[in-house]
């Protein structure tokens, strides 16, 4: 992995490691969660602090994916995210991409191995990096901890020809302000007019 900003150390979440598959386990073995691609990339390591970078937090913490999206399982593991705070879970073997904005899940159609593998080959579409790429082109830097806060929302369509504003917000921040997004959008029908408060 390119552009690492930040790894875990040492393994002291030995109660969530012991649910995790054995491919899993064996790369948090080697390096306790990353923070890579500069930003692009943070996947979550068996910590309790900081919060931002435990696994556990975000499989059972109060704001734990599966008690807003309606698609997500409980046991969903959601290993990673992002540079604006979509999920990537696993499923038994299979990687599924989390739109955070709107709940919908796809299945990437890869295994943890092979997302690793196009993560390293093709990070900007893989990941979904071009917010970041903008952001680090006017000299913004997305620190550990930090993901992109974009308004509008990508999933809102407008009128202006101006691309959406990204600034970095603490993790938790951004999160709760997604899931907040989602609750209200989420039984809204198609072109609905909606106002936006931005983070």
């Amino acid at each position: 992995m390119r552009g690492i900003l930040y790894t875990g150390g040492e393994l002291t979440d030995l109660v969530s490691f012991a649910r995790l598959p054995s491919y899993l386990q064996g790369f948090l073995r080697e390096q306790n969660g990353v923070v890579a691609y500069f930003g692009g990339l943070h996947i979550r390591g068996c910590v309790a602090e900081p919060t931002w970078h435990s696994l556990a937090e975000a499989l059972q913490g109060e704001q734990a994916f599966w008690r807003t999206y309606d698609e997500v399982e409980e046991t969903d593991i959601p290993f990673a995210q992002d540079c604006v705070g979509n999920q990537f879970l696993l499923r038994g073997d299979a990687v599924l991409f989390l739109d955070t904005e709107t709940g919908e899940l796809a299945d990437l159609e890869v295994d943890f191995k092979h997302f690793l593998f196009g993560a390293e080959r093709f990070p900007l579409d893989a990941l979904g990096m071009e917010p970041l790429r903008i952001f680090q082109q006017g000299g913004g830097v997305l620190k550990p901890g930090h993901l992109l806060s974009l308004h509008p929302p990508v999933c809102i369509a407008t009128t202006s020809k101006n691309r959406p504003t990204a600034k970095p917000v603490p993790a938790a921040d951004r999160l709760a302000w997604l899931a907040d997004f989602y609750r209200q959008i989420k039984n809204l029908p198609d072109g609905q007019q909606v106002r936006l408060k931005p983070l």
